[in-house]
């Protein structure tokens, strides 16, 4: 009985160690260049001129509203239309940014949805106009 109980917890340990998986503790250095690399990303993906509109917070908790006027590879300039003033923001330096704009396909199924509306309005009309 004693054996039997033994192999069982001798399985169920070798099963659980299968499972695992290792856990690597990054430094912070490490943590804030992986998120500078996300924020280069998504500023990429918004993109540049007056319609890539963005809010961004620094480290330093300066909050900057604007357009993004320029991006490459270090950074990106903030454009701020009521002022004029242009801000250069090195990625490293950024906490959160938040784009205002919508997306092709979003904006796409909008349109599609607004039709759809019109549509149904105007076939209701002739429906309850009819009886």
């Amino acid at each position: 009985m004693f054996k039997k109980l033994f192999s069982l917890a001798l399985v169920a340990l070798l099963i659980n160690l299968a499972g695992m998986r290792l856990a690597y503790a990054d430094s912070k250095e490490e943590k804030q260049a992986r998120f500078a690399e996300k924020v280069k990303a998504s500023v990429l993906k918004l993109g540049t001129g007056e319609a890539a509109r963005v809010k961004v917070r620094l480290r330093d908790k300066t909050k900057l509203e604007g357009y993004i006027s320029a991006a490459d590879e270090e950074g990106f300039i903030v454009m701020n239309p009521k002022t004029g003033m242009a801000t250069p923001v090195a990625y490293p330096q950024v906490k959160s940014v938040k784009g205002n704009n919508l997306s092709t396909g979003a904006k796409i199924a909008i349109g599609v949805g607004i039709a759809a509306a019109v549509i149904f309005i105007i076939l209701w009309k002739v429906v309850v106009d009819d009886d």
